[in-house]
């Protein structure tokens, strides 16, 4: 299963894909079904035009990051992943941030 959305790059000035998530069940996984699904992805993304295929993976998943080296996969090094969720995300919304600046 994959799942994904289309996604813009400012940098490029052109449409993406992203996945967000990517499963193969145990029992069928060494078979190619992960690389057929993310080639289906870079298929896709070349169909609209795309400039790249993104998507995160975590550190500690051996692995997967080895399966996405062997499909030729660069790691982003220089990217921090952020977010805000629970109650710093309501806080957010509601204007409650402990430094507020402006443009920020």
């Amino acid at each position: 299963m994959a799942m994904y959305f289309n996604n813009y790059s400012t940098w490029r000035s052109k449409p993406g894909v992203y996945l967000e998530d990517l499963y193969v069940r145990p029992q069928y996984r060494k078979r190619g079904y992960g690389k057929m699904l993310i080639q289906a992805l870079a298929q896709e993304c070349c169909r609209i035009g795309g400039a790249r295929l993104d998507w995160t993976c975590l550190r500690w998943n051996t692995p997967s990051l080895e399966f996405y080296d062997s499909l030729g996969a660069k790691r982003q090094e220089d990217w921090v992943g952020l977010r805000v969720d629970g109650q710093n995300l309501e806080d957010l919304a509601l204007g409650r941030t402990k430094v507020l600046r402006d443009g920020v």
